[in-house]
């Protein structure tokens, strides 16, 4: 690693970026990505896109390389520290390595090559909360059909793949009365949703898919039967077909075992993104592991049961 690029990672890490409060840092990227000679501006949800012409590769087809700026929490005051050749958190925040070191790699890779290809540069904001940039994307500023997202926790994998994602939401809807005094009135609507979830399959169900219920709430008061529930639940899995049929049922599944306990339950299903699948002999997966292999790493490809970015850039079209 040169000096450059791990003292830039380093001040990138002491801008505060946690999610929905990255402007500053995008800013800060803004004047990097104009230094190296992009043209640089905010789309309307405040993701950064910019587009560097090619060098010494005129007339090739333009390539698209991103990165998210936000980070998890506690991301607040972050102060790094070398030791020893790594880098760590001085304190009790996290790192940002995840994503500020792929954008630490990516201007570097762009500020030092002799030849490149046009590329097109898109930093996502709200990466961490539901990928909400990307999916607020304006993709009438992005050209590029091929692409790689700088997103991976380790060099000696090559993501390729990824879930098809549905959410549902739940609310479930009973009667209240006084659990005292007249219990006999009421209709519980935590008892009618912990029946429906006691019904689910959930955990692992297979190598592709998964599903979980992972927030509850309801009720105000100790004694009082609970008008109202609700929960939150997902499913995923790297075969879409799947992933759909399993929400299809889950949703079957809520609607029934609430009814039998006279509550009624209103189920939003919606699929945030769609299964993944890049060939290993696609020239995105080849050019990356050829690039790795210069670098003295044998990179696997491999599929994630979790999901970034990358999902909805290429159900946009871009391997």
């Amino acid at each position: 690693m040169s000096d450059k690029m791990v003292n830039q990672f380093m001040e990138m890490v002491r801008i505060d970026s946690e999610s929905g409060n990255e402007e500053k840092f995008i800013n800060y990227l803004l004047n990097e990505f104009e230094k190296i000679g992009a043209a640089a501006e905010k789309d309307n949800y405040g993701n950064l896109i910019a587009k560097l012409p090619a060098k010494s590769c005129e007339g090739k087809e333009p390539v698209l390389l991103s990165c998210h700026a936000d980070t998890v929490k506690p991301g607040v005051g972050i102060e790094p520290v070398l030791e020893n050749g790594i880098i760590k958190s001085k304190g009790m925040t996290i790192l940002g390595a995840d994503d500020k070191a792929g954008i630490a790699e990516m201007l570097e890779a762009l500020r030092i090559a002799e030849v490149r290809p046009p590329v097109e540069i898109a930093i996502s904001r709200q990466e961490e909360v539901g990928l909400l940039g990307v999916k607020n994307l304006d993709f009438g500023k992005i050209t590029a059909k091929k692409g790689f997202l700088l997103d991976n926790d380790t060099l000696e994998t090559i993501v390729i793949g990824g879930p098809s994602y549905f959410t549902i939401d739940v609310a479930v809807i009973g009667k209240a009365a006084h659990a005292g005094m007249e219990p006999e009135k009421g209709i519980n609507a935590i008892q009618a949703a912990a029946a429906a979830i006691a019904n689910l399959k959930l955990g692992r169900l297979d190598e592709e898919t998964t599903a979980n219920v992972g927030v509850i709430e309801g009720g105000l008061i100790r004694n009082g039967i609970p008008e109202s529930a609700t929960f939150l639940a997902e499913c995923r899995s790297l075969v879409h077909s799947k992933a759909q049929a399993l929400a299809d049922e889950m949703k079957k599944i809520i609607i029934n075992e609430v009814e039998t306990y006279g509550a009624k339950a209103e189920v939003k299903v919606e699929n945030l993104c769609k299964a993944v699948d890049i060939p290993e002999n696609s020239w995105t997966v080849e050019t990356a592991k050829k690039a790795l292999k210069e670098a003295g790493i044998d990179a696997a490809a491999t599929f994630i049961t979790g999901f970034t970015d990358a999902s909805i850039y290429n159900n946009h079209g871009i391997e």
